[in-house]
């Protein structure tokens, strides 16, 4: 049985290379679509029969997709989309007049028409084609219709991952554009959750700016450092810093350590001081967002 392969930017790590320790093991059945500078469309299935049904998430663009669609001989099946942003959804309409019959599972309330299929927090779905089985938690904060996708079975292997679009990135979060810092907070408290060995699929390749802004922010943590020098290496390779590990991120991750001491006197430093976890999370916020390191 073989899978789609990705293309020569993807996650497959060449024969002899170490194993990375800060990046999650590829999923057999999970492979990354580029799109635009920094998107992936993630593409779920497998292509060992003709036309093999599979499923893309959040297809902001519709050429790629189609592209790597033809060139594994299989048929798309059913979109699941995170939140409305154009670089999420941009692809919908393209991708319906391909495929007349995929399922577009979204959001509710999302702005995107072409959502044929509204979910919410707590909501499950079952697919024949790629088998998967999926349960929604909301995640608002980068949007307001924000949701995860969190997954126990995918192509018949039970190993679990979590489609996060743009609300956990490997080592960052994302930026408040519709919520507020309590929703932030509150949603990636529900992601950390999620059992640690949980692989991480986010939606863009934001690694190696998020972990320069992580040693800035807690300059004396040796995960960090090790997170970033092999995030430097692979990126030199050309290969993806993602998934990461539910794991990885409480390690390393500032968002989900806002509380640590040494992420506290950062702050004082820059005369953010006192106030509680979630004043530190916005004040982090904040830095990240004027960064340029």
């Amino acid at each position: 049985m073989s899978s789609v392969q990705p293309d020569s930017r993807g996650s497959t790590r060449p024969a002899g290379r170490p194993v990375p320790r800060f990046r999650g093991p590829d999923h057999p059945a999970i492979v990354p679509i580029h799109a635009f500078d920094d998107n992936y469309i993630w593409l779920i299935g497998q292509t060992g029969k003709p036309r093999a049904g599979v499923a893309v998430v959040d297809p902001g663009d519709a050429g790629p997709v189609i592209a790597a669609i033809d060139a594994a001989g299989a048929r798309l099946t059913t979109i699941l989309i995170t939140h409305h942003h154009r670089d999420h959804t941009g692809g919908i309409d393209a991708l319906r007049e391909r495929w007349p019959t995929v399922r577009v599972i979204g959001p509710t309330g999302s702005r995107h028409p072409g959502i044929t299929e509204q979910v919410g927090d707590g909501d499950r779905i079952r697919l024949d084609e790629p088998s998967l089985e999926a349960r929604v938690i909301a995640v608002p904060g980068h949007t307001l219709d924000h949701i995860a996708w969190v997954c126990e079975h995918v192509a018949g292997i039970t190993a679990p991952v979590v489609f996060c679009g743009d609300t956990l990135f490997a080592a960052g979060c994302g930026r408040l554009f519709e919520g507020t810092p309590a929703m932030m907070v509150e949603s990636l408290d529900r992601l950390a959750a999620l059992p640690p060995g949980t692989a991480v699929y986010c939606a863009h390749e934001y690694t190696l700016s998020n972990l320069r802004f992580a040693r800035a922010a807690e300059p004396d943590s040796a995960a960090v450092a090790e997170r970033l020098h092999e995030a430097e290496q692979l990126r030199a390779a050309s290969i993806a810093t993602v998934p990461s590990t539910i794991a990885i991120e409480r390690a390393s991750n500032p968002f989900l350590r806002a509380a640590e001491p040494a992420l506290v006197a950062s702050l004082a430093a820059r005369g953010e001081s006192g106030g509680d976890r979630l004043e530190h999370f916005a004040a982090l916020r904040r830095w990240k967002d004027g960064f340029r390191g």
